[in-house]
């Protein structure tokens, strides 16, 4: 399975260096869309959204946290690093797939 990250150029190219293919996504109508494409590819197991992203369409968010299995949908934190008092990236890591950065 295949990871898939959504989000805003710059995390999109850190991630393509990683060999991770990615979507760059602006606005609540390519965000959507991606999320949908994603759904519809039966390879791709995890779906990594930058929490800027992710903030657009945030009642979607909360109802892919909620239900999605597969593919997995994990939201990241964006350019700007983890708020006071929330999970970092690699604790969101950790719990998602069991692997520590």
């Amino acid at each position: 399975m295949k990871i898939l990250v959504i989000g805003h150029p710059d995390a999109v190219l850190g991630f393509s260096l990683a060999g991770v293919g990615g979507r760059v996504a602006t606005t609540v109508a390519e965000v959507n869309q991606a999320l949908d494409e994603a759904q519809a590819n039966k390879d791709i197991g995890i779906v990594l959204v930058t929490q800027d992203v992710a903030e657009l369409i945030p009642a979607r968010m909360e109802h892919l946290n909620l239900r999605s299995t597969v593919p997995l949908v994990v939201e990241i934190p964006s350019r700007g690093g983890v708020p006071e008092g929330q999970a970092s990236l690699g604790d969101i890591v950790l719990k998602a797939i069991g692997i520590k950065l």
